[in-house]
């Protein structure tokens, strides 16, 4: 029988000391890989939580997992080529969005928003660790029933702007 830590993907059955330089993975069919050179991922909350409608939607779930970094932190490696984009016009600042997943398996794997020409937002979920969260946006599109993230600075809408409850 495997071992179902395994086949779960339990995060806690990987040591954050392998990750002290970089984090790797792949999508969910392997044919896409990202790797995250940095050597602050784990030494303090990194990334946020994003609760608005299009990160809803490209992560299947209630919230998205995202790591905004700098672009030349992150390898995408796609031999096959198998890499698609959709080009997202839907947003709140009203500039594009380039949304990019694997065209064989639909795994998200990155954002390139035009407002922010020199980092790339990478899906976290892919990934065996994912860094603590520094932060929520869009907090006030979070439903009535979802649990606090305690110690997250909650922003109304966009990281950086007005913060829920001011």
């Amino acid at each position: 029988m495997a071992d179902p830590s395994r086949l779960t993907g339990d995060p806690n059955s990987h040591d954050l000391s392998k990750f002290s330089t970089s984090l790797s993975s792949t999508c969910l069919c392997k044919s896409i890989r990202v790797t995250i050179n940095d050597n602050e991922l784990f030494t303090r909350p990194r990334g946020h939580l994003c609760h608005c409608a299009n990160c809803r939607k490209v992560s299947g779930s209630y919230v998205s997992s995202n790591l905004a970094i700098e672009r030349e932190k992150v390898v995408v490696d796609d031999p096959k080529g198998v890499m698609k984009k959709y080009i997202d016009w839907e947003t709140n600042s009203g500039n594009k969005v380039e949304r990019f997943f694997c065209g064989t398996c639909g795994n998200p794997i990155m954002s390139l928003p035009d407002v922010l020409p020199t980092l790339v937002i990478v899906k976290m979920g892919m990934f065996p660790r994912i860094p603590q969260p520094e932060c929520e946006s869009f907090a006030l599109h979070r439903h009535p029933w979802q649990g606090k993230h305690e110690g997250l600075t909650q922003f109304e809408i966009v990281k950086g702007g007005k913060k829920l409850g001011e």
